[in-house]
């Protein structure tokens, strides 16, 4: 195993962290919409950034598997949802909203830094013809970069209000 099938491995597995932990994180916080919603459609490009490094990966001969399943187990959403109506909008649950908030943009920054990686080695594999990393990268890193901004905006916004409200 190469460098290359390495970083791929790791981009792979910390996608597919990311896009489930979106979406525990929007049914969670399904009371606060903005969290909810951006949440969930973020999501979305972890998993299709999941499905996008495995079929590169069969490429380099690594098997990564399939993208994480967007549907969640029916009674964990219940669960989830039931728990956020009971919670509603008090101040109480802005403590594990950052935390949450937290975990999701040191999971996204790590990705980054991947998909960093991956582009430079794609730098030198672009010299022996094979544009696919270069083409990957360039593709899904500024979809990572936006969900960066979006997690450390939200932190940003919300970290005043929730910690002098304690």
């Amino acid at each position: 195993m190469n460098g290359v099938t390495l970083a791929l491995r790791a981009l792979h597995h910390g996608e597919k962290h990311l896009a489930e932990h979106l979406t525990a994180v929007a049914g969670r916080h399904r009371t606060e919409h903005e969290i909810h919603h951006v949440a969930t459609d973020v999501a979305l490009w972890s998993r299709e950034h999941v499905r996008r490094l495995a079929d590169t990966g069969r490429h380099y001969g690594l098997d990564l598997g399939e993208a994480p399943d967007a549907s969640d187990s029916g009674v964990l959403t219940m669960l989830r949802e039931k728990a956020a109506e009971a919670v509603g909008r008090r101040p109480e649950p802005g403590l594990p909203l950052l935390r949450d908030l937290r975990d999701l943009h040191l999971g996204a920054t790590e990705n980054s830094l991947y998909w960093e990686m991956l582009a430079q080695a794609a730098q030198a594999a672009q010299a022996a013809k094979d544009d696919r990393l270069l083409t990957l990268a360039s593709s899904c890193h500024p979809q990572t970069l936006r969900q960066m901004r979006w997690t450390n905006t939200m932190i940003k916004n919300l970290c005043p209000q929730i910690l002098t409200s304690l």
